[in-house]
């Protein structure tokens, strides 16, 4: 496994380059910026077929800087430089605890007053540059599609927000014996709790600039499947412990060309430093699971990867506006509900079943989409019913 950018280059490469990157970060990273793209070319395509219209914006200029904007640009300003100019002067520490040294009070007060004074100026200096003798309104249209830089924004802040709230209520024994690491840490993220919440987010802040909630949800459908997909592929680098149950099977003869870590595996030198010290390693992740599992995250990046080129291709198909939004719920879910038949997971009991609290919402996912297939003919837009 490879928990840092560094230890991929080193492996594959033989580099020695020191890198405060965590993999799953990076491909969580590299998920946003995929949902992101998509998304610009769904909603250039449906301006373009007349389903979405130019936004208008009405904004201030001429004004001069007040105290209020001075002093989140000087406060901006002071928590980079403290950290960061921290982080660089003990740059060892950093790259071998990132999250340690990022969620810590330590810091470099100089650095933090230096670039919090610059931030500030700078601030004031662009303000005066737009000062008028009397302050004006102008009113501007944008482009839907100009909006995505926001509207990814408020999906990573919310998606991560809701991830956490959803880890921690399946994991409340973890929150009670740890609330702050178990609130502020960077591991413990639970998906469908982004989904939802970031979704949620997304619609209400597509809605306020009168982007209609099915038609950006529509757009949004293929890139939510990629991003999940290259997502799970970081946990698979990393060996986040989203992995599946002890498998002990037999690999059967008509896969004997597929490679025996696809089939199960031990995930050597995993993340969270889970199972058995590995004889010999030297540094912060030398554990390795002493029985191999399943690995569901490399096969749920394959699905969802696969299902992404099913919905772009087909994304046309789609006449009535939700209705796509609705096939990838009844993907995702059934995707999901397949995987926690063989993926490790705490349960509850439910109606006298052991269930997971993502098979509850995988299930869900499947009823809602199932019925969005055919109520969302109802409440579509009425210009948009005749697939123009």
């Amino acid at each position: 496994m490879y928990p840092t950018l560094s230890d991929l280059l080193r492996d594959l490469f033989g580099l020695e380059i020191p890198l405060p990157i965590q993999s799953f970060g990076f491909m969580l990273a590299i998920s946003f910026l995929a949902a992101a793209y998509t998304l610009q070319l769904e909603l250039k395509r449906k301006e373009k077929l007349g389903l979405l219209g130019k936004i208008r914006t009405e904004r201030e200029v001429g004004r001069p800087a007040g105290v209020a904007e001075l002093a989140w640009s000087f406060a901006t300003g002071f928590l980079i430089g403290y950290k960061l100019i921290y982080a660089f002067s003990n740059y060892g520490r950093f790259v071998e605890d990132t999250q340690g040294v990022l969620l810590s009070v330590e810091g470099n007060p100089v650095g933090g007053m230096l670039v919090g004074v610059l931030m500030a100026f700078l601030h004031y200096r662009e303000k005066e540059k737009e000062k008028l003798p009397e302050p004006r309104k102008v009113v501007e249209y944008i482009h839907p599609y100009q909006t995505v830089s926001n509207l990814t924004l408020v999906a990573a802040l919310s998606g991560i927000i809701g991830a956490k709230l959803f880890h921690n209520l399946e994991n409340l024994d973890e929150l009670v014996a740890d609330p702050v690491h178990a609130l502020i840490s960077f591991s413990g993220l639970t998906m469908y709790g982004g989904l939802i919440v970031g979704s949620i987010a997304v619609m209400r802040y597509g809605w306020n600039r009168g982007m209609h909630p099915l038609i950006l949800a529509d757009a949004t459908a293929p890139g939510l499947m990629l991003a999940y997909g290259t997502g799970r592929l970081g946990c698979q680098i990393s060996g986040d412990g989203d992995w599946g149950v002890v498998n002990l099977t037999q690999k059967p003869a008509v896969l004997s060309w597929l490679p025996d870590w696809a089939w199960a595996y031990d995930y050597p030198n995993n993340v969270i430093s889970e199972g058995v010290p590995i004889p010999g390693c030297v540094g912060s992740h030398c554990m390795v699971l002493p029985e191999a599992v399943w690995p569901t995250p490399l096969y749920e990046a394959l699905a969802c990867i696969s299902l992404f080129i099913v919905l772009w291709a087909f994304r046309s198909s789609f006449r009535i506006p939700g209705q796509l939004f609705s096939f990838y719920l009844l993907l995702n879910g059934f995707e999901r509900l397949m995987i926690e038949q063989i993926r490790v997971n705490n349960t509850f009991s439910f109606l006298g079943m052991e269930v997971t609290q993502a098979m509850v919402i995988a299930s869900t996912l499947i009823v809602v989409g199932l019925i969005g297939l055919f109520a969302v003919k109802k409440i579509a837009p009425s210009h948009d019913r005749s697939g123009s």
